[in-house]
């Protein structure tokens, strides 16, 4: 069976995340952008685990779904035209800080477990280490190597994902805290990392520039703080819809049940390019070598962004494949692209109300990205959405990347050829 699954992602226990960020809502925009398996998140505070347990039931071995009464509170926000099954699995991800190879490392890992049971003996261990109340996301001082440990103690099936491996604050292999090298952050326990998470700012191809990292194969996960925001990444199966089918297509290096995933064009997430945010500096790697890692405007130390951090760490040139290597599709966020052709931002209310008619008359967003003909979204939405639309798909689109924190702006149209469209547009109208 073909699905699609996102599975790091937080709860409203969470630190700098939205309110509605509970299991109906998860459940609700789930089905609006395509997504079958969705991430718990968080199953370590106990506030969400609580709330899991009471709303979830079990479905496909190690997969729930949400309980009748609490799915009927979303059920007339919900388009026919999106409305699919939606099963969890549990997720949680751990901030570790701590001392290793004589330096400070600030390491997030992601952790799931097939059922309750391997998911409290989780969260039991590590609230004798540290506070689990006060964030979803626990920051613990724990070595990623012993939390590993404590996972592949739960459970046979229960295993860890390294996060966006290339974050330069919080990764495995990030520029300020991270490591030279995958194995170093694990040890003697590497060989049970199969798996890692390219993250928004990077894509497989650059992943694939490593020899180190043949071993693993690459998922791609939102990390949402909002609803709203599920499925911006996401990896895609043909496999067993179940947590041991989705376990086997990660671990057995013949399986291929990974088949690929949607990513974000990496220039867009935060942490793309090097720069100083504080000065609005944004700088391709060879200008910072040639300021000497210093922002041209103040003085300080840029942040060494992730383009950067590959080349230094690289022993391929771009192109190459790995072993390990599975298809994948960047995509936009379809918000973002109605924006581009409007002008205007992607919380508007122009915006939102073509969004929502697009997801009634067409189907889900990942569908409307990636298949729905260009003749039927230009009825729809007009020619430059269905535009917009076809040159994503080509990736013809300019980013200026994203840098310390900031997104990268994508611009789709010059205003020459928006005007040229619209105009187009408007002939096709009255013929």
């Amino acid at each position: 069976m073909k699905f699609f699954a996102d599975v790091h992602l937080h709860s409203h226990f969470s630190r700098a995340t939205s309110p509605n960020l509970n299991l109906p809502h998860l459940a609700l925009w789930a089905q609006l952008k395509g997504i079958q398996v969705v991430g718990t998140g968080d199953f370590v505070h106990p506030g969400w685990m609580k709330e899991l347990k009471e709303q979830l039931e079990p479905a496909e071995e190690g997969f729930f779904q949400l309980k009748r009464k609490y799915a009927k509170t979303f059920e007339g926000r919900l388009f026919p035209s999106c409305r699919g099954e939606v099963r969890f699995m549990l997720s949680c991800e751990i901030s570790n800080i701590y001392k290793r190879l004589d330096k400070v490392r600030k390491v997030h890992n992601v952790v799931f477990a097939p059922d309750f049971k391997a998911a409290e003996k989780i969260q039991s261990q590590l609230g004798n280490i540290g506070n689990i109340y006060s964030d979803g996301r626990p920051i613990l001082g724990l070595d990623s190597r012993d939390l590993l440990e404590i996972v592949l103690g739960s459970d046979p099936q229960s295993y860890l994902i390294p996060a966006h491996i290339w974050t330069p604050w919080f990764s495995a292999m990030g520029s300020k805290s991270g490591f030279d090298k995958m194995t170093d952050c694990f040890a003697d326990l590497s060989k049970h990392i199969f798996a890692v998470e390219t993250g928004l700012s990077s894509d497989p191809l650059m992943n694939w520039r490593l020899s180190q990292l043949d071993p693993y194969v690459l998922v791609s996960n939102s990390d949402a703080h909002s609803a709203e925001k599920l499925a911006r990444e996401a990896t895609i199966y043909d496999t067993e819809f179940s947590y041991p089918g989705i376990y086997k297509a990660l671990s057995d290096k013949k399986d291929k049940g990974l088949i690929g995933t949607l990513e974000f064009f990496p220039e867009e997430g935060k942490y793309h390019y090097d720069g100083h945010r504080d000065c609005k500096t944004r700088l391709h790697p060879k200008e910072t070598i040639k300021n000497k890692g210093l922002c041209p405007a103040c003085g300080k130390a840029v942040t060494v962004g992730v383009m950067a951090r590959v080349e230094e760490l690289a022993d391929h040139p771009e192109g190459r494949r790995s072993p390990r290597a599975r298809p994948y599709y960047s995509i936009i966020p379809l918000p973002e692209v109605i924006a581009e052709a409007k002008t205007v931002g992607p919380a508007s209310k122009a915006v939102q109300t073509v969004y929502m008619d697009m997801l009634s008359k067409i189907g889900n967003e990942i569908f409307i990205l990636r298949e729905a003909s260009l003749d039927e979204i230009q009825k729809v939405a007009g020619v430059l959405i269905a535009e917009g639309i076809d040159r994503m798909r080509k990736g013809q689109v300019h980013i200026a990347a994203g840098y310390d924190g900031e997104y990268g702006k994508i611009k789709i149209f010059e205003e020459k050829e928006r005007e040229a469209l619209e105009e187009k547009g408007q002939m096709t109208l009255f013929k």
